[in-house]
């Protein structure tokens, strides 16, 4: 039996190995040797996130990994992700016309940097240090920017640097943060940061300055408000495998460090007022992601807004800390993570069969093309949480959560927001399989494998639908409650 803290280090180690087998090979080789090796790195991941659960009241805590049941959880939801971007991305290429490389380099630099990002989202949720997980996703910023400007279009270009700009901002404050934490750990070193030693911060005042400063600078890789201007750009001009990792892995990776930071910090600076800081955080990004939502948007900015949309759900469901609220915040990951990566992977063949749906909204396709149309409804139907969707399930748990938490101000503003940015998707979903008729399109290359994962996506929905009944008061929950403490 291979121990969890083996595996755990195997996990990331493997995309890794990849790149260099990416550079090594023959050019005729490239695409092939990715997708083949994209089935152990997902295998090893789902692995992981077994095992994690097997156990979920005995967490691997050490100064530079963690492997517990919020980490399990994201690795597994990362890898499938991954292998499925993988899968999904020689289509985009081939359509492509520009990308920042020559069309001889074009695959090779491809698939090298987007396992490089592949590795280090793995690697996030295992991070046992604050310091190593601020590493790691100053690392995520630089791989995922390439990927954004990939193309090489002026507008690709532009959202890849608002990306790299904005976040890069952000991770400076949260930066200062940490160092200010440092400051204020009794023991120096790197080994001060490990989430069990920042429980011992000296100062009450220090250390919510410091929570203050690092959740304000997450905020703008997690995609929150007001710091969330850089999601359409990027989501509308990347490649949309790259898209499915940004907003399926990415952000919830990065949350789960704010979350971590505030189990940790919440013995000094009261966990009340941890948790609100959260719930503003969560408040906010659901009222500026309505307007959005309510518009006529183009398919893949109106997913961007959706991310914002979601990300505040999961941090209201942190932020109110009740177990029925983590249950919903771990439905809630993974439900957002399946019917976000298929809206996504329908980008590519939506732009082949509708090329102006990049810059208008996308109308009646389920009529014209209804393999194309029915992943994008079952999308649209799973984010907007029409049951049986989980994120229906999630959705009430969380608010039936806040007033189990003696915040019902909060979660009655929950409810209605939540209400509103149903029926903007509610409207998104019937205009955009239901529409104006389209022409019906014979034969688009991709449509195979996106309906295949449609599919797959469909049985996933259903069957994390009936678990979210059962998750309430399992031990699951009481190890998300727990944390790495």
């Amino acid at each position: 039996m291979i121990s969890r803290a083996t595996l755990a280090i195997a996990v990331p180690a493997a995309p890794a190995l990849v790149v260099v087998l990416v550079v090594l090979v023959p050019g005729r080789l490239v695409t092939l040797v990715a997708r083949i090796a994209a089935v152990p790195t997902a295998v090893l991941a789902v692995m992981l996130a077994i095992e994690a659960m097997r156990a979920p009241g005995d967490p691997v805590v050490g100064d530079w990994l963690v492997v517990d049941v919020a980490g399990g959880l994201l690795v597994g939801v990362i890898g499938l992700v991954g292998l499925a971007s993988v899968l999904v991305s020689q289509t985009s290429l081939d359509r492509a016309r520009t990308s920042l490389v020559s069309p001889e380099r074009r695959d090779r630099v491809y698939y090298a940097v987007l396992y490089a990002f592949w590795a280090i989202l793995l690697a996030v949720p295992l991070a046992g240090n604050l310091g190593g997980a601020w590493l790691l996703v100053a690392a995520t910023t630089a791989a995922s920017a390439l990927l954004v400007g990939f193309s090489g279009t002026g507008r690709a270009l532009e959202a890849g640097w608002k990306y790299l700009v904005l976040t890069s901002l952000g991770l400076g404050v949260a930066l200062l943060g940490i160092v200010v934490l440092a400051a204020g750990v009794p023991d120096g070193g790197l080994g001060a940061l490990s989430w069990r030693a920042l429980s011992g911060h000296a100062s009450s005042d220090g250390a919510l300055v410091a929570y203050l400063l690092l959740l304000a600078g997450l905020a703008a890789k997690i995609g929150w408000a007001p710091v969330h201007n850089w999601l359409p750009d990027a989501h509308s001009e990347a490649p949309p495998a790259v898209s499915a990792l940004l907003s399926a892995a990415l952000l919830p990776a990065v949350l789960l460090v704010a979350w971590r930071s505030e189990q940790t910090l919440a013995p000094v600076i009261g966990a009340r007022t941890a948790e609100t800081v959260l719930v503003a955080f969560g408040l906010a990004s659901l009222a500026v992601a309505i307007p959005f939502l309510w518009r006529s948007l183009p398919w893949k900015r109106l997913l961007a807004y959706s991310s914002l949309e979601h990300m505040g759900v999961i941090a209201l469901g942190i932020g109110f800390a009740s177990p029925l609220a983590l249950a919903g915040v771990a439905v809630h990951i993974v439900g957002h993570a399946i019917a976000k990566a298929l809206g996504f992977y329908a980008a590519g063949p939506l732009l082949a069969v509708e090329p102006h749906a990049a810059d208008r909204p996308a109308t009646g396709l389920a009529r014209g093309n209804p393999v194309l149309g029915t992943s994008m409804g079952v999308s649209l139907a799973a984010l907007a949480g029409l049951p049986p969707s989980p994120l229906f399930v999630s959705e009430v748990l969380i608010v039936a959560g806040g007033f189990q938490a003696g915040r019902p101000w909060a979660a009655a503003a929950t409810a209605l927001l939540l209400a509103l940015g149903f029926l903007g998707l509610a409207h998104a979903l019937l205009e955009t399989t239901g529409g104006r008729r389209r022409r019906r399109v014979a034969d688009v290359a991709g449509l195979g494998t996106l309906g295949a994962l449609a599919s797959v996506s469909v049985v996933l929905l259903l069957a994390l639908a009936a678990a979210a009944v059962w998750l309430p008061g399992s031990d699951l929950v009481d190890a998300l409650a727990k944390g790495v403490s």
